[in-house]
């Protein structure tokens, strides 16, 4: 089950427990908390079995789109994957900056930044990737993470990078504390990245505010 779809079911049992406990006093029929509950399980249930966990994804992206500061973070976060990426010399194909975006386009999850990683895959798929190659993709996965640090002075996003690092290095063999150590040091070589070209990162984010084309993003970033 998504994460997603777990956390409609947190919510439908914190709803059940706040009406029992509040409802007596509020004169509120016990009908209707358990209808609310139920309806949310069932949105749970055929959002994970059905629509793979993006209808509840769109639902919480959406309530959270209410909120200027989350907006910026996402703006942020992804443009310090496209900025990396760029420096690096990874393609960027496309980015979206919402869970509507991306299903408008036909991607799961929240958004983000679309890299072309076919030099990877073919790379894992042989058991051959090089020491560079990794460094390179191990850095634009911990870039988000980086430009929230240094914007924001913290971190909210993060954790499907952080998966995605963690996923590919245990292919190759890393466990642990290896691998929480490669995530801290990439996440400290795309800070640098970033601090080494600030007015460009600046710009970027700029353009992408106004959903620039990733033409044009590359453009501003020189």
């Amino acid at each position: 089950m998504s994460q997603t779809a777990l956390n409609l079911i947190a919510i439908s049992i914190f709803l059940m427990t706040l009406s029992a406990l509040l409802g007596p006093l509020l004169n509120i029929s016990p009908t209707l908390p358990a209808i609310a509950t139920f309806t949310i399980l069932g949105i749970a249930t055929f959002d994970s079995f059905s629509l793979q966990g993006r209808g509840g994804s769109l639902l919480l992206d959406w309530i959270a789109g209410f909120s200027p500061s989350h907006r910026d973070r996402i703006i942020h976060h992804e443009a310090g994957h496209f900025l990396v990426a760029h420096f690096l010399a990874i393609p960027v194909t496309g980015y979206t900056l919402s869970a509507w975006e991306a299903w408008k386009q036909g991607q799961l999850g929240q958004g983000g930044v679309s890299f072309d990683d076919s030099e990877l895959a073919s790379e894992l798929e042989l058991g051959k990737i090089s020491a560079q190659s990794l460094d390179r993709y191990c850095t634009v996965w911990m870039a988000g993470i980086a430009a929230e640090n240094l914007v924001f002075q913290n971190a909210e996003g993060g954790a499907d990078d952080r998966l995605k690092l963690a996923e590919v290095l245990t292919k190759l063999g890393f466990s642990g504390n290896i691998i929480q150590q490669k995530q801290r040091f990439h996440a400290l070589q795309a800070k640098t990245l970033l601090q080494e070209n600030w007015s460009s990162y600046q710009a970027l984010v700029t353009a992408m505010q106004q959903r620039a084309s990733v033409a044009d993003c590359q453009r501003v970033i020189g």
